[in-house]
């Protein structure tokens, strides 16, 4: 069997990402500590127990810049939702941006969000 381990995230700013994980999906945040090469790299968990890390370059590295627009490779993650208005106006206050509006997809609403360090998020919401 292979279980996802964890899902790992860049930014210029760790520690300021991964409040907004706190706020905005209940993240927990399991350490933070400056590793070797200056990284700062915090690491959280899901309510359901993911580990998401989020770490910043080392110094003197430059990261490519990150999008929430439709690429390949890690494209975006989804978050289930009672409602997709509701959580929109919630992370909207919170600095998310509307992406994609909620739309009926083939079994759910679902719409795209774009969150801070340009990480592309999908809500979805399931027929009572």
């Amino acid at each position: 069997m292979y279980a996802i381990n964890h899902i790992h995230l860049k930014a210029d700013d760790p520690r300021t990402s991964a409040a907004w994980w706190v706020k905005a999906f209940n993240f927990t945040i399991l350490s933070d500590q400056e590793r070797a090469g200056g990284v700062r790299f915090v690491t959280c968990q899901s309510e359901n127990g993911i580990r998401v890390n989020i770490s910043s370059a080392a110094t003197g590295e430059l990261l490519d810049r990150g999008t929430a627009g439709v690429h390949q490779g890690l494209e975006h993650f989804g978050f289930d939702s009672d409602n997709l208005e509701d959580d929109i106006a919630r992370l909207e206050a919170l600095g998310a941006k509307l992406l994609v509006p909620p739309f009926m997809g083939s079994a759910s609403r679902v719409c795209f969000i774009e969150c801070p360090d340009r990480v592309r998020i999908e809500l979805i919401e399931r027929p009572a």
